[in-house]
């Protein structure tokens, strides 16, 4: 530096130190006072300090003062800050605790405070209580040099763990999944898998449910499993983020993610026998719904059970092709019908021996039919044999056969499928809709169901 500016330079330094020295100590003091737990005598103390600068403050002295000064204050407020959190976050949990609610309350793996979770939370959570559903069935087809030949036709969907009795764990899917099915093998979390029964169906709703006999299940499988948590469906709003989990393609449980589009949509599915079921009130939802999907699980964010998924939709009705598209059963439309499924009594094919027939002739009411005509969806019966099982419980032909021993009938295939878990000698109660002046009236008849074997040689017979 410059002689001529050094002197003065000097001067005004040590005049600036004192001050700032004088300063300093009173601020220091006046923040020991406020927030922190040094004593003044301390302070006092580092005044009277041997290692206190005597002589004039050089400039790099002076810097380094003035950041010693910056990080005691900033220590002493970050501590004042910390003491003010902490005594607020006690208030607030006594507070809590008062009300009787925990901040450590978790939900779906979550924290409460948030009680959504993210997908992959919610996918870890709800997976145990999914399961995957192969179905193995026998159908006709032409064969290439005419006639027909019988092949096995294997299936894939996805269930759900609703519920368990004494004796069996209860799993949710859809009808069309279980449909037509000889047999049917359930997978768990843990890969392993049992075969399970169709305990009951409801054709109207698409809804049907499994049953895997607890003795089957191992000790260790059944630590890994759980019951689905039912959610409120009601709930529900447009742009609500939503999680669908099924058994995609059969290739095993796989997660999409999605919003709800819309609420209280119908939908027009063709099945396999050429009838075709609209289905009502269901939830839109732009998660990818795919082959083997059906029966799973649609999931809101606190991992809740919410909708049963059912299809997906690629093209409209004028053939236009979309994408994003898929429809699940909200759950509190399904509950009811789950219920008295749950309770009806599981039941296995019988032996050939043992197989029964009702005894009329009869075809399908489609769901066109049913609103062109306002005739109900189930099996028309156009004829009923003489002296069968049908004309002997007072069954009349021009009768629409709707239910089979508290089963909903549909069509006649299912009609079909549904006597083969019946011996003959058996007595079933099939509800018909009957024409009273021009207006269908619910009628209820018991059947003592026949021989398939008599039926068969009374036909050859004739």
């Amino acid at each position: 530096m410059d002689e001529r500016y050094t002197e003065g330079y000097n001067e005004e330094s040590k005049e600036s130190q004192e001050a700032g020295q004088q300063a300093g100590a009173a601020g220091y003091m006046d923040y020991t006072e406020a927030g922190s737990a040094v004593p003044e005598k301390k302070l006092k103390k580092a005044k009277k300090s041997k290692n206190a600068p005597k002589g004039p403050m050089s400039m790099k002295k002076r810097w380094a003062v003035l950041v010693a000064m910056a990080l005691v204050f900033g220590a002493v407020a970050g501590g004042t800050a910390f003491g003010v959190n902490v005594a607020a976050s006690q208030v607030y949990n006594r507070k809590a605790a008062e009300n009787g609610i925990s901040n450590t309350e978790t939900v779906s793996g979550t924290d409460s405070t948030d009680s959504t979770g993210t997908v992959a939370q919610v996918a870890e959570n709800a997976m145990p209580s999914l399961v995957t559903i192969s179905t193995m069935s026998v159908e006709e087809m032409r064969s290439f040099f005419g006639g027909t030949q019988e092949y096995e036709v294997e299936g894939a969907g996805t269930g759900v763990i609703v519920g368990k009795n004494d004796t069996e764990l209860l799993i949710a899917t859809n009808n069309h999944v279980v449909e037509g099915a000889d047999s049917l093998s359930v997978g768990f979390v843990d890969e392993t898998a049992v075969e399970g029964q169709i305990k009951g169906t409801d054709a109207t709703n698409d809804l049907a449910v499994v049953a895997v006999k607890l003795s089957d299940i191992s000790s260790d499988t059944m630590g890994q499993i759980k019951i689905a948590t039912i959610g409120d469906s009601d709930e529900l709003v447009l742009g609500e983020q939503v999680v669908a989990i099924g058994n995609a393609l059969g290739y095993g449980q796989s997660v999409t993610s999605g919003y709800v589009s819309a609420l209280d949509r119908n939908l027009q599915i063709s099945s396999d026998n050429g009838t075709t079921n609209t289905y009502t009130g269901l939830i839109q939802t732009d998660a990818p719904i795919n082959s083997g999907n059906s029966g799973g699980a649609l999931l809101n964010m606190k991992g809740e059970l919410i909708g049963i998924n059912q299809a997906k939709s690629s093209t409209t009705q004028s053939g236009t092709t979309v994408d994003g598209i898929g429809f699940a059963i909200p759950i509190n439309k399904a509950q009811e019908s789950l219920q008295n499924l749950m309770n009806q009594t599981t039941r296995e094919k019988v032996d050939e021996s043992q197989a029964s027939y009702l005894g009329i002739q009869g075809t399908d009411v489609s769901s066109e039919a049913s609103q062109m005509y306002g005739m109900p969806t189930g099996v028309a019966v156009s004829a009923v044999v003489e002296d069968g099982p049908a004309a002997q419980a007072g069954m009349l032909a021009g009768d629409i056969i709707t239910g089979f021993d508290g089963r909903t009938i549909t069509g006649m295939s299912q009609l079909q499928d549904v006597l083969q878990y019946y011996a003959s000698g058996e007595t079933v109660e099939v509800t018909v809709q009957r024409t009273d002046q021009g207006e269908y009236k619910e009628q209820t008849v018991s059947v003592t169901l026949g021989s398939a074997s008599d039926a068969q040689t009374e036909t050859m017979q004739k």
